[in-house]
């Protein structure tokens, strides 16, 4: 069934290829993602298409007054901490790895304001390895629904689903199950009988059953 909810859903969006964030370079994208927590990647592309013009280096961003970067980015939900954030992991960037990204996932959640769902973003999608599964709020969600996991702890829920699928399928796992939250299995009344996955999911069986009842 896991290896299904993975095929299924590549057919049924063949435009997604990995994350909605736009970026060029692993700092981009790391930044993008930090700007990301209980925002949307809408929201955030605005905002970097700028931004990422105005600082082009991890030297830039550490540099920046607090003032300034908090203003740069202050159509963001919580920007005052994540400028906080962006800027000190810049300076540590600077300072201890050479201005460059670090591509591990036990350095990147060191840096401040990198969750280990942000370090999984980076580093699959910036430098292709597949450390963990990125499991924000639609793969928390989806991955309840589809009864992939009992937990309710991000990190608990990831290792179920590491678990559960190949390390080949984590990259697609994740990126599909959130273009499909966005788009059909939404928190709010989800579009099932549109679910390409609803004969496989315990959600719509579950209700199905009730209003058959």
């Amino acid at each position: 069934m896991e290896v299904d909810i993975v095929e299924i859903l590549k057919k049924e969006y063949p435009d997604v290829k990995g994350t909605a964030l736009h970026y060029t370079n692993p700092l981009e994208l790391l930044i993008a993602t930090i700007l990301s927590a209980q925002t949307t990647d809408e929201m955030v592309n605005r905002v970097t298409e700028s931004l990422f013009k105005k600082y082009r280096t991890a030297k830039d961003y550490a540099n920046a007054s607090l003032e300034e970067l908090q203003n740069d980015i202050k159509s963001i939900n919580f920007y005052r901490n994540k400028a906080k954030y962006i800027k000190e992991c810049c300076r540590i960037i600077v300072e201890e790895y050479g201005g460059e990204v670090p591509d591990s996932m036990e350095e990147l959640i060191k840096l401040p304001g990198v969750s280990r769902k942000t370090a999984n973003v980076v580093l699959s999608n910036a430098f292709r390895k597949d450390e963990g599964i990125v499991v924000d709020t639609h793969v928390m969600r989806l991955s309840q629904r589809l009864g992939l996991t009992e937990e309710k702890n991000r990190d608990k829920i990831e290792q179920d689903l590491m678990r559960k699928f190949p390390k080949e399928k984590w990259f697609d796992l994740a990126n599909l199950l959130i273009a499909h939250g966005r788009r059909v299995c939404k928190a709010r009344n989800p579009k099932c009988e549109e679910c390409v996955l609803r004969d496989f999911c315990p959600f719509y069986l579950k209700n199905a059953k009730k209003q058959h009842a």
